[in-house]
C-alpha cells in the first residue's frame, strides 16, 4: 500500500508547490486598455532589444 500512496503524496506535494496563478481581470475599460497597452509596450521593447542585440552584418 505504501507504494500506491507515495505517488499520490508526491502529486499532492507538487500541487501545493505549483499552484496555478490566478490573474485578476481588469475591472473596467480603462484598466483593460492600460493592461493591453502595457503588455504591447513590453512586447515591443523585447523585440527592439533583441534587434539591437543582434550583430550587424555590414551590408554596406
Amino acid at each position: 500500500m505504501s507504494r500506491d500512496q507515495s505517488p499520490d503524496r508526491a502529486k499532492r506535494e507538487a500541487n501545493k508547490v505549483f499552484k496555478p496563478v490566478e490573474t485578476q481581470k481588469p475591472v473596467n475599460d480603462y484598466a483593460r486598455d492600460q493592461h493591453s497597452f502595457n503588455e504591447n509596450r513590453e512586447r515591443l521593447k523585447a523585440e527592439r532589444l533583441a534587434r539591437e542585440a543582434k550583430p550587424e552584418s555590414g551590408s554596406e
